[in-house]
């Protein structure tokens, strides 16, 4: 365990601070989103408050006269120190130990042939046959009900949403909405992947490295990746390059891209992209920031004269006692049900700028997991329309009282 002198001011990581009962009792959990160690810290919630005291300005025994003077209950500097130790041996404080762990995980991750897949043989059959009678049966299964909607003569499909839940809850959606592109992924050079960051707040995070199918290997354009690093700047656009390791929402519709693809090499321009939260706190809007806009430029020019597809990986509504809210009850589910067709009613109609604003309005009150995968999308898409394939509401606890909404659509020009 480590020891620290009463000069040493310890401060806390980013790390993921989430409510998660253990053996009846509640608890937190934290988790580090770089995965520099595999260690995972419960935390009763009286320890768990000392954390927002372990900011890199208050030694030890401060933490715990902090503590007490805030929430007048007793704390020893002992029991500080020694949840200090768990956090460091965790590397969840910013640190030279800390340091030197991402430095190492970093160059690791950077010398491997590729990204390898991370829930291959849990989310989904590691085994490429396998696999492959895996989603054709959801395909199956999804061609025997016709798209409702579809345009008699399909034009060419430049963009769609995809879900990013699991494909057990999710299946349906994703075998219609990727059976209604197939065409276009069939023929498509290139696609940008916009993908939920859920655990990094970083604006976009790139990497370089390609992304490993159970099928085999789809190339990064590290062409295109080190423009866009240019705009968003080196040390920003992969600060948090290791999420990508353990990130799903790439990975779940790589999977399907190179499905649909026939197993062949497309080249992807993967990016984890964070959430809109700032925009929904500070007032500000997505589209008077030169960051995004700036990246949105980028891509166009770099996908002009190329057969591009945009996908976006985004679920919608998160609901319920598993994220934080009130037990689902039926009014509340035909609120659900209209709150998030106002928000497909946008997507439809390409309307980036609506679609944000019905988020704002109510303050993101409905944990839309997509919000800025699908904002970004339809930034760069530009004039197009969309139509909506696939809707499913999922159980998210054991008691049918929460919920994750999911939906597909595919744009066409």
């Amino acid at each position: 365990m480590t020891a620290f002198d009463d000069a040493e001011c310890p401060k806390l990581r980013l790390v993921d601070i989430r409510p998660q009962p253990h053996n009846g009792q509640p608890y937190y959990l934290l988790r580090d989103p770089l995965h520099l160690s595999d260690r995972m810290l419960y935390l009763p919630p009286a320890i768990a408050a000392v954390l927002a005291f372990v900011d890199g300005a208050t030694p030890p025994d401060g933490i715990a006269a902090a503590f007490r003077r805030h929430y007048d209950i007793p704390i020893s500097v002992e029991t500080v120190e020694q949840l200090l130790g768990a956090l460091d041996e965790a590397y969840l404080l910013d640190n030279d130990r800390a340091s030197a762990a991402l430095e190492a995980a970093r160059a690791e991750y950077r010398a491997a042939p590729s990204r390898p897949p991370a829930i291959a043989g849990q989310g989904y059959p590691g085994d490429p046959d396998e696999l492959h009678e895996y989603l054709e049966k959801l395909l199956a299964g999804a061609r025997q009900h016709p798209h409702r909607g579809q345009p008699a003569q399909p034009t060419p499909v430049f963009g769609l949403l995809s879900p990013h839940i699991d494909y057990q809850r999710g299946g349906s959606v994703y075998a219609q909405v990727w059976d209604r592109a197939a065409d276009a992924v069939s023929q498509a050079d290139l696609v940008v992947m916009f993908g939920t960051d859920h655990f990094g707040g970083d604006p976009f995070t790139l990497t370089r490295q390609s992304y490993a199918t159970p099928y085999g290997i789809l190339p990064t354009a590290t062409q295109i990746v080190d423009r866009l690093a240019a705009v968003i700047g080196e040390e920003a656009a992969y600060a948090g390059e290791l999420r990508h390791r353990s990130e799903h929402s790439l990975e779940l519709v790589a999977v399907w891209l190179h499905h649909l693809a026939g197993r062949r090499p497309i080249e992807v321009v993967p990016i984890l992209v964070g959430g809109f939260h700032s925009y929904i706190t500070n007032g500000h809007q997505p589209w008077h920031d030169p960051l995004p806009e700036s990246v949105i430029a980028t891509l166009r020019a770099a996908t002009a004269g190329r057969r591009a597809v945009v996908v976006a990986s985004g679920d919608l509504a998160h609901v319920g006692p598993a994220f934080g809210g009130a037990p689902l009850d039926d009014t509340a589910r035909r609120a659900l049900r209209v709150a998030d067709q106002e928000l497909i009613g946008h997507m439809a109609a390409g309307d980036a700028d609506g679609f944000f604003r019905a988020i704002h309005r109510v303050r993101d009150r409905n944990n839309v997991c997509g919000v800025a995968p699908i904002y970004l999308m339809l930034r760069l898409l530009g004039a197009v329309e969309g139509t909506p394939i696939g809707y499913a509401v999922c159980p998210a606890d054991d008691t049918d009282t929460s919920v994750v909404t999911v939906g597909g659509m595919v744009f066409q020009g």
